[in-house]
């Protein structure tokens, strides 16, 4: 390791952030809700030090570190940063800041440890995307559940026990046979070369059979399906969201959903090619059914915060869609709507949970005319719905687009089923947004309802500045991510994966523009 550690700071600094919290005292609430946000900014700030740091002309990882950490077994301290990881770490550090402001007033019970919780589970976040030791990143993978379990069951609403248990096994269940398939392929490797080795770049290279690729595959991937997550293995998505706290139901839909996806690029394609290859129909096939799945059953549920639990579904299989695209318009698309949906979905969850503060419902038919009470509130929710169902000038379209292109070229009977995602998404979220935020007013109570204030303002601004930033000029997010999907075409050819491989033929960016 040589210079500045910038992703260990990073890993680490809410950690340390969340035991300086953890000594301070819980009276009053004001010291333990202004550390954890200025503690907070810390790797924010150091995750734009990286971004300089970071070279987009390169493809593979950068700012790299490794110090041994049980050589007997080759398992080393290491991480790394490419462009499938980038936005996904500048979108962990930013969220948990507005996380902590968003829950400025939510949390009122036992704050210092709400404050500890979530910046534990962001030091654990950030270890998931920038490990490139296989057995750290199952670390940090399994160090993620523990802060979103206690803070679903701890600080969350009715049946906030149940749902808490739900996450935890069908976590642990996809994380068991992951284990096993890591212990392995170590094992296959040093029976190959003589030496173990949990490094991922050297096991890229493990030589195996399709019998093994086949059986690895499986292993890894149903973990990464759960954390997705894809039909049939949702289920336990709609209750985490619903039963959360609106901090939790943020980092919920705006990082851990992600790993899953990252996953499937930074191990389950590129380690197992060819079983990646003969999965291509299944996958696409439950991408397609979790796009029409998630938008037929949010369109009737009568509860704001579950139906945008649902919409994630569908979202999410929008992602797998451009992820399998096997080609680079598709699978950048994917990533770049991973931050997306990070950004437009956490804003949704936020400004539901701020509407619930002041009414304490999140029943869409206790709304209606709120306009007239809270006319920023509705602006900026109005802005976010559009951002969810793609509208051209936003991120969601953008990253829409792209995986719509790719997965035309690939699959079109899947994209052209796919696109009617895209209507359904705009029918159950502006049929929502009518309801709430027009009409007559349905309940007294809400005609003196208090408008956001400028804390609240200044969350949701900060939000929609990125959506639209990204929607008029996604390039430099672009130009960063296309290289390292240059990269993984490239692995895939190499092993003779190829079937519906596509490599690129032009930089991606030079056709966005």
């Amino acid at each position: 390791m040589t210079g500045l550690p910038i992703l260990t700071l990073i890993v680490f600094s809410p950690l340390v952030g969340a035991i300086i919290v953890q000594l301070l005292p819980e009276e009053p609430v004001r010291v333990p809700r202004v550390a954890a946000f200025l503690l907070a900014l810390v790797p924010f700030l150091l995750a734009l030090v990286m971004l300089g740091q970071f070279d987009p002309a390169v493809g593979t990882l950068q700012l790299r570190e490794r110090v041994p950490w049980i050589p007997q077994l080759g398992v080393d301290y290491a991480m790394g940063v490419d462009g499938f990881s980038l936005w996904l770490i500048l979108l962990t550090t930013f969220l948990t800041p507005v996380v902590v402001l968003a829950a400025w007033t939510d949390i009122t019970d036992r704050v210092r440890l709400f404050m500890v919780f979530m910046l534990g589970l962001e030091s654990a976040m950030l270890g998931a995307l920038c490990a490139t030791d296989l057995l750290l990143f199952f670390f940090f993978w399994e160090f993620m559940l523990i802060p979103m379990a206690f803070v679903i069951w701890l600080w969350g609403h009715g049946r906030r026990q149940y749902a808490a248990m739900k996450f935890i096994i069908y976590t642990l269940a996809g994380s068991a046979f992951m284990l096993v398939g890591i212990i392995y392929l170590s094992l296959r490797h040093a029976k190959a070369t003589g030496a173990p080795s949990f490094d991922i770049t050297t096991l890229y290279g493990t030589p195996l059979t399709y019998t093994e690729q086949v059986w690895l595959f499986a292993a890894f991937t149903f973990a990464f399906m759960i954390k997705v997550p894809m039909v049939p293995f949702h289920t336990w998505l709609p209750d985490a969201h619903t039963e959360a706290p609106t901090g939790g139901s943020v980092d919920l839909a705006g990082v851990l959903l992600k790993m899953g996806a990252y996953a499937f690029l930074r191990f389950s394609i590129p380690m197992f090619p060819l079983a990646a290859q003969d999965a291509f129909p299944l996958v696409m096939v439950l991408a397609v059914i979790g796009i029409v799945y998630g938008a037929l059953v949010a369109y009737p549920q009568p509860d704001m915060k579950r139906l945008v639990a649902y919409s994630s579904v569908s979202h999410m299989g929008f992602v797998m869609l451009g992820l399998y695209a096997f080609n680079s318009t598709g699978i950048t698309g994917g990533v770049l709507q991973m931050v997306n949906h990070g950004l437009s979905t956490g804003a949704l969850f936020i400004l539901v949970g701020l509407i619930y503060d002041r009414t304490h419902t999140r029943e869409i038919s206790q709304y209606g005319g709120i306009w007239g009470t809270v006319p920023l509130w509705s602006a900026f929710f109005l802005v976010v719905t559009l951002s969810s169902i793609g509208l051209p000038g936003l991120n969601g379209f953008v990253g829409e687009f792209l995986i719509l292109s790719g997965a035309f070229r690939s699959h079109p009977t899947a994209a052209v089923v796919g696109t009617t995602g895209i209507i359904l998404g705009a029918v159950y979220m502006l049929t929502m947004y009518q309801r709430v935020a027009f009409g007559p007013v349905t309940r007294e109570a809400n005609r003196s309802l208090a408008d956001l204030n400028r804390r609240e303002v200044f969350v949701a601004a900060s939000m929609v500045l990125f959506m639209v930033w990204i929607g008029l000029y996604p390039r430099p997010f672009i130009e960063r991510i296309e290289p390292t999907v240059g990269v993984l075409l490239g692995r895939l050819q190499r092993a003779g994966a190829t079937r519906h491989l596509e490599l690129p033929r032009a930089p991606l960016q030079a056709r966005a523009e």
